[in-house]
């Protein structure tokens, strides 16, 4: 494993430290230490450690259960150390120790460690990665749901929490008792504004719990907009062994990205920042723009294409997009139905944007799995996919290209492929009469799950009837077949 004790000794091509990790301290408090945060967050604070020692990053794990025990172990185990492999479309790779994480807590074995952490006023950000479906946002009302079992313990047991909810609010009580700063709330997920839904999440807890205390967090905290980009596939046992025997690391914990990477944020810090220009963050005053060129071009074409990737038998990303049919779908897709309703920000191309997420798709280095990107797709069709579905029944356009990947997303979800082969599909959030909607004969029933409600107020009549007649070429003549009916 790696350890302070072996980082000096591995080959000179791997990166390592150009800084003593024993002299960080810690500001930043991080909940989600998945692959992405690792590969983004961490990777660009690492940048400023050198000349700025006072950002290292405290992880927190909400989750309980053997993975998330042994996953805290590792950490300890390897002083938060792990490799950061960065594969090139060209095959090239760059190997580099990352040492910004300085410490890990899961929260279920020391829920009063994190309190601790939130209210020193060392921590100045607090940021997340929680997944688009994880801020607690009810689709029907656009607000926080309180009406969530973990919600309500931590509403009814405010000193013990459960929830990242729970957590931040009593630390920020913690600090307004003590006449401290509140602190900087940074969400990095996949949202489009989602500093703004963040503020959403966390001040309706907070008035629901107690109204004078939302009242302080909203005078004195701040929620930054940010737009993050970059792929980090699932690191399997089998991707673990190989990037520790190429890299010649014995690696517990190793990550891969693609070479491309990106930060657009908005430089809203109530208590200061690490110096991320530095290291290629750039600070804009107004991220919508840019957010939405990544999440409509970008995260919109990742599962338009998944979707039917799967079912066609593909289980990575590279190999799908090498799929002519597939390939030109979403070519379509982003060329007739969302440039011409996007505003390109300033210094980006649309077209180039598009071959450059072509490009990215189609890195071998990546096996980035498709089941992946495909999970929890309730969630990531109401962000992805939303502005362009209503723009296009607002605008009576042409709809059988998104009709397409909603049927194919409908048809996935049944978890066997045309080939009938069964795979297991994560989404979390949908209940057992959702899902007896998804295996009913009925092609129209799952048109009331809640992944399509966020344009329920339009006419969308046309395009379920769409989606209905594509659902059944898709079952009876394969994936093929359906987009062979598409206009060109």
């Amino acid at each position: 494993m790696l350890t302070f004790n072996n980082i000096q000794n591995i080959k000179s091509s791997i990166h390592v430290p150009d800084y003593n990790p024993m002299d960080i301290r810690n500001g930043i408090l991080h909940f989600g230490v998945g692959n992405f945060f690792r590969a983004h967050e961490a990777f660009y604070v690492e940048k400023t450690l050198k000349t700025n020692p006072n950002w290292g990053i405290v992880g927190v794990g909400l989750t309980s259960g053997d993975h998330s025990h042994k996953k805290a172990k590792m950490f300890k185990a390897q002083n938060c150390l792990y490799s950061l492999t960065e594969c090139a479309p060209s095959g090239k790779r760059s190997v580099q120790i990352i040492a910004a994480l300085r410490d890990y807590i899961l929260a279920p074995a020391d829920p009063e460690a994190v309190l601790q952490h939130l209210s020193n006023p060392e921590i100045r950000i607090v940021s997340m990665t929680i997944t688009e479906g994880g801020y607690n946002i009810n689709e029907v009302t656009g607000e926080f749901d309180l009406r969530s079992i973990a919600v309500q313990k931590d509403l009814n047991n405010p000193s013990n929490p459960e929830t990242i909810f729970g957590y931040v609010v009593e630390g920020l009580r913690r600090r307004r008792d003590a006449g401290m700063k509140a602190f900087t709330i940074m969400s990095c997920d996949n949202l489009r504004h989602n500093g703004d839904v963040a503020r959403k999440a966390f001040l309706g807890f907070a008035h629901a719990r107690d109204p004078a205390l939302a009242e302080w967090i909203a005078q004195n905290a701040t929620f930054p907009n940010a737009m993050v980009d970059r792929i980090t596939p699932t690191v399997t046992t089998d991707i673990a062994r190989q990037l520790n025997s190429e890299n010649g690391l014995n690696d517990d914990l190793p990550v891969v990205a693609e070479d491309f990477h990106q930060w657009v944020l908005e430089d809203s810090f109530v208590d200061g920042r690490p110096p991320l220009e530095q290291a290629g963050v750039q600070f804009v005053s107004n991220v919508t723009d840019y957010e939405h060129v990544k999440i409509r071009m970008l995260n919109a074409s990742h599962i338009m294409l998944s979707f039917p990737a799967i079912l066609m038998g593909y289980t990575l990303v590279d190999h799908a997009i090498g799929d002519p049919q597939l390939k030109k779908n979403i070519e379509n897709f982003l060329t007739l139905d969302v440039i011409p309703t996007l505003t390109a920000p300033p210094g980006i191309n649309l077209q180039d944007y598009m071959e450059s997420v072509i490009n990215r798709f189609s890195n071998p280095a990546m096996a980035d799995q498709t089941l992946r990107i495909a999970s929890d797709g309730n969630a990531k069709i109401q962000v992805f996919w939303t502005e362009t579905v209503r723009h296009i029944l607002i605008n009576k356009t042409e709809c059988s290209r998104i009709a397409f990947g909603m049927a194919a997303y409908l048809e996935m979800l049944r978890g066997v492929d045309m080939q009938g082969k069964t795979y297991q599909i994560t989404e979390p959030s949908y209940s057992k009469d959702q899902d007896a909607l998804i295996h009913s004969d009925d092609y129209a029933a799952a048109l009331q799950l809640p992944a399509f409600d966020t344009w329920r107020d339009l006419d969308s009549s046309i395009l379920d009837q769409k989606v209905i007649q594509l659902r059944k070429i898709i079952r009876s003549q394969g994936v093929v077949a359906a987009l062979a009916t598409l206009p060109i």
